[in-house]
């Protein structure tokens, strides 16, 4: 696929980040990539079959170049001239064979992470003493250090930061649901207190109503002991009277 830019279909003052990925280059460039991006910080330029450099236009504040899968074996002096800015510079899966070819980098004095990953370089014996030698300014080379400790990416720096920012807010302002948790306790305690105290009244008035029963019960009970012994006392007066009544009906 072969891609040309153009001022009409693209702002280009405005660009900050490019991708031409894929693409196909024409005579060792992609037409309308000019100086005229000049607010460019990220091109991706990767597997479009560069052989070169040398029509790459002056980006200066270009700091991260990826560049991996071509055909590039030599010319990298261009980029300190052209992007003199360059922290990140990715060159893997080209043709750079020895160190003569990387020595060139020498004047990239902000590169701070270079991939040569997968380039017959790599195959050289002390590969990584010899790059970290050579560029004292680098920090990363294919994506480890001098001591082997891995490289952290850039967007998860970036979610880093955004994360930091996030727990000072939340600090200043304090926990977010803090004061609402303990407003729903606080109506939790209070609802089960009036909850506990209905019961507490309720098993009360049942055990009052219970004993209240008893009583009328046991009163119940009672009274009708007494009528019964009022009515025995009532049969016994009467059989007193009977034997009074007879005898006095035989002297009459």
């Amino acid at each position: 696929m072969l891609i040309k830019l153009t001022n009409d279909s693209l702002s280009c003052s405005k660009v900050t980040e490019l991708v031409l990925d894929n693409c196909r280059s024409s005579n060792g460039e992609i037409e309308g990539l000019n100086d005229s991006f000049k607010e460019l910080e990220f091109l991706s330029m990767a597997n479009v079959e560069l052989t070169s450099l040398a029509k790459l236009p002056t980006l200066s504040k270009l700091r991260k170049l990826e560049l991996s899968d071509n055909i590039i074996s030599g010319g990298l002096e261009v980029l300190a001239e052209r992007c003199p800015n360059l922290t990140y510079l990715n060159l893997s899966g080209n043709k750079i064979k020895d160190l003569g070819t990387v020595e060139a980098l020498q004047n990239l004095k902000n590169l701070k992470s270079l991939d040569l990953f997968n380039c017959e370089i790599t195959n050289l014996e002390d590969y990584r003493d010899s790059i970290f030698e050579l560029l004292q300014q680098i920090t990363y080379l294919d994506g480890f250090d001098q001591e082997d400790n891995e490289a952290p990416d850039s967007e998860d720096d970036d979610d880093e930061g955004d994360e930091d920012d996030d727990d000072e807010d939340e600090d200043e302002a304090g926990p977010p649901g803090e004061y609402e948790e303990e407003d729903d306790e606080d109506d939790g305690g209070s609802d089960l207190g009036e909850g506990e105290e209905e019961e507490e009244v309720g098993l009360s008035y049942l055990m009052k109503e219970e004993i209240q029963d008893e009583d009328d019960d046991d009163d119940y009970v009672e009274e009708g002991g007494d009528e019964e012994e009022e009515a025995e006392g009532v049969r016994g007066e009467k059989r007193k009277r009977d034997p009074e009544d007879e005898g006095e009906e035989e002297d009459d």
